[in-house]
């Protein structure tokens, strides 16, 4: 069995953002490499990681990109874009908030995308008025979904509804698959516990991450202080990056789908805790008509230095073999 033709898998210039950051190279440069490098034909970028004109690039900027990376044999994607939902102390009004996203959608037209993706109800009631921009540029705009905002989330559901009731293909979900982790990166793990994190709290991570009481465990450590300032920011991604849902609490909003980022973290494998969700949620693609991108986005940069290319390169391989099994 292959992986259907109607699937492509990409790679997020994401995943070389340590290297964006040493600044030896410009982040259009290093987008282009993992093309040149033949790692994948397919990119997706972030628009303020890319340009400093954000969120106004140049077009000679985002078109001589296009240029560069269709003659290394490469298109866009999906461009990362964003609402700076305040200005000058204040909260903008709906129209400069569309005034903000606009010129991003043209930038990202201008670079080749096929899409443009935002966290998941942040357009709110911006999201029916795009729809004619979006048929002009031809861009579909994906609401992306991640960690603990499942369908049912409070916080969350809304959004997912909103998407539905518009019933257009310019407006699709993206669900990244942090959403379905069956147990916490191998590595995450070691660096809270050399940090001193308390070892009945990790050892609860380590062996019931699914249970529903680690959650509420998770919660009573930040709020008594538990907490060690040396990975105070790393366990933030406990509420916030990492889910533990199943593929089955997603059925009802797998129709509106239109992407997935194929997040992983690290490429210990060892008991399936990289591969499993990427099986589950192949089986479920195939059963539904899936038709669109699937993205590794590497999160583990927060605290690996690991090679990025060939972090994403190994990922991508192991993504070919569980998602086209024999």
């Amino acid at each position: 069995m292959t992986i259907p033709a109607e699937w492509t898998l990409a790679a997020s210039a994401f995943n070389v953002t340590p290297e964006v950051v040493r600044a030896e190279r410009s982040a259009p440069d290093l987008a282009l490499t993992l093309v040149e490098r033949g790692i994948a034909t397919a990119i997706e970028i972030e628009l303020g990681q890319m340009w400093r004109g954000f969120p106004d690039p140049p077009a000679a900027e985002t078109t001589a990109f296009h240029d560069r990376l269709a003659a290394a044999g490469g298109r866009v994607s999906i461009v990362g874009v964003s609402i700076d939902e305040f200005t000058r102390g204040r909260r903008r009004t709906d129209a400069e908030r569309r005034a903000f996203l606009a010129p991003q959608l043209r930038a990202a037209a201008s670079a080749g995308a096929a899409g443009v993706r935002l966290p998941i109800g942040q357009a709110g009631p911006l999201l029916a008025g795009l729809v004619p921009l979006l048929d002009e540029l031809d861009l579909v705009l994906y609401e992306e979904a991640q960690g603990h905002q499942t369908p049912t989330d409070p916080g969350t559901a809304a959004a997912y509804d909103r998407i539905a009731e518009l019933d257009t293909p310019r407006v699709r979900l993206l669900l990244d698959i942090s959403m379905l982790m069956p147990a916490l990166p191998v590595t995450y793990l070691e660096k809270l516990e050399r940090g001193g994190l308390p070892a009945d709290l990790v050892r609860r991570l380590r062996d019931e991450w699914r249970d529903p009481a680690t959650h509420g465990a998770v919660i009573d450590v930040l709020r008594s202080g538990g907490v060690p300032g040396l990975v105070h920011t790393l366990y933030m991604n406990l509420l916030v990056r990492f889910g533990r849902s199943n593929v089955a609490d997603l059925a009802s909003v797998l129709p509106l789908l239109g992407a997935l980022h194929l997040k992983f973290w690290d490429l210990d494998d060892a008991d399936g805790r990289v591969s499993t969700p990427i099986r589950e949620v192949g089986r479920a693609l195939r059963a539904t008509g899936f038709a669109g991108t699937l993205c590794s986005e590497w999160g583990g940069q927060e605290w690996l230095d690991d090679d990025p290319w060939e972090m994403t390169e190994r990922h991508l391989a192991l993504a070919r073999t569980v998602l086209a099994p024999a």
